[in-house]
């Protein structure tokens, strides 16, 4: 993860486990869908790293990236309130 070194070292586990599966959901969604990086990218507006980046669940990417690589697959993210004990 050569980007992520501008994120803490302690971000929560729950988050980084939710970032690397919106990427995993993006990933399927893309390739479900028959596109390859390069045409999401096309399609989003960013390079094709970017893509590659958000499918490895890498944590530096811009959110408003990967929910707009979430969109455009007729996925959405919703927020979750913490749990009451």
């Amino acid at each position: 993860m050569a980007q992520g070194k501008r994120i803490s070292p302690d971000i929560d586990g729950a988050a980084l486990q939710a970032i690397r599966a919106m990427g995993a959901a993006a990933r399927q969604a893309r390739t479900g869908a028959g596109e390859g990086q390069a045409a999401a990218a096309a399609r989003l507006g960013v390079h094709v790293q970017t893509i590659a980046r958000i499918e490895a669940g890498e944590p530096g990417v811009a959110i408003g990236h990967v929910l707009g690589l979430l969109a455009l697959y007729g996925i959405h993210a919703a927020l979750q309130g913490p749990q009451q004990a």
